[in-house]
């Protein structure tokens, strides 16, 4: 498959899990009305699952200006992003979190091309971290885990995830890749929309410049939480990038060019470019069944070659490219036809082993979840 044609599925892919929340508010064809009715009851509530660790869990928002580097996509102004910290925090108060805003859940309906449903549809999704409250302190800081979603989508798609590795004694830092996500509001109310998704529809888009400028990313918000006081403390030794999709590539190209990454994590994403360099610390593939089988991505064998330190290629039966995100749950809440793996049932899955992972390689706990199949998940099959 050509790189161009790899960049449509991205975006395609990408869309899916919102095209099946629009399907569940689109009137339905006469044959299949009362079966579409049913599926999707107009009270269904939307609900993130609850976050599996110990701690309680606060969000901040932070906005982060580049002044040594020009934008990749507007030269003209300073690199400019928006991040969202995910914490244990120190008691519960504060207000809960909104999972996007209107203006916001509008933008990311549109750029699928859904404008005949409501426009803040996902804006009424319920999260479980809080603002306004307190970090809990930890000598020496929290291990970071910073995360880059997939190709359009915002940082909010991989809100599951984070509160729970927040929960379970982790800074999370979700990364809004500017002009590469439907929506990217600022503190001033700008919002900027997905122009890069353009390139992408014109066939113009160099997705080896798209990762390189996301690792680039990557380390300008480690900089910035390392060396800021931002009331979130991060222990400076201890780092783990995670990326779903595009961001996938792009956490294996940051932890090429940045020593100050322990472990990275590719879910469901193919490699922008391929890893042609021996790579000795520890990274983790997390491949969909339906999508990226073991035969179907050839830049994931050529990057497995690489993996010289500890590495795990891991497929999850019956689950598409579209299963880890949190789009796949709330399509679930809505009634919608899933894959053969529910969408609950893939978000179980992706929390465990990327905690289990993040355990393993920052706080040095035995990961016996990484050592081979297991009973409680039978649907995580170990490749090579």
């Amino acid at each position: 498959m050509s790189t161009m044609n790899r960049t449509r599925l991205w975006h395609r892919f990408a869309a899916l899990p919102v095209l099946a929340l629009a399907a569940a508010v689109l009137p339905a064809p006469a044959a299949t009305a009362a079966t579409a009715t049913a599926a999707a009851p107009p009270e269904a509530v939307l609900e993130l699952p609850e976050p599996g660790g110990p701690y309680r869990v606060g969000v901040t928002d932070l906005h982060l200006v580049d002044r040594h580097r020009a934008d990749p996509w507007v030269p003209e102004r300073r690199r400019e992003l928006m991040v969202s910290l995910w914490f244990p925090a120190a008691s519960r108060g504060g207000t809960p979190d909104r999972y996007v805003s209107a203006a916001e859940s509008r933008a990311i309906l549109t750029e699928f091309g859904m404008t005949d449903v409501p426009a803040d549809l996902l804006s009424g999704v319920r999260v479980h971290a809080r603002t306004g409250v307190r970090p809990l302190a930890r000598p020496g800081g929290w291990p970071l885990v910073v995360l880059s979603p997939g190709f359009s989508q915002p940082r909010s798609s991989l809100t599951s995830l984070a509160e729970d590795l927040a929960s379970r004694g982790y800074v999370v830092a979700g990364v809004d890749h500017t002009y590469e996500a439907a929506a990217v509001t600022f503190p001033d109310g700008r919002v900027a929309g997905c122009s890069v998704c353009r390139l992408e529809e014109a066939g113009k888009l160099d997705q080896e410049y798209l990762v390189r400028g996301r690792a680039q990313d990557i380390s300008f918000v480690l900089d910035e939480l390392t060396r800021r006081r931002t009331g979130v403390r991060v222990d400076a030794d201890r780092i783990a990038v995670v990326g779903y999709s595009v961001g996938g590539a792009a956490a294996a190209a940051a932890i090429q060019r940045d020593r100050r990454i322990d472990a990275g994590a590719n879910i469901d994403g193919t490699f922008f470019p391929a890893i042609t360099k021996d790579l000795g610390r520890p990274f983790l593939m997390i491949g969909s069944d339906l999508d990226r089988g073991a035969a179907n991505d050839p830049t994931w064998a050529a990057s497995w070659a690489h993996l010289t330190g500890w590495r795990r290629w891991l497929t999850v039966t019956g689950s598409t490219h579209g299963s880890f995100p949190d789009y796949g749950v709330i399509g679930d809440q809505l009634g919608l036809p899933s894959p053969p793996l529910s969408g609950e049932r893939a978000t179980e899955i992706t929390r465990q082993y990327v905690a289990a992972f993040a355990g393993r390689h920052l706080r040095h706990h035995p990961s016996p979840l990484l050592n081979g199949p297991s009973a409680d998940y039978p649907e995580v099959v170990f490749e090579r």
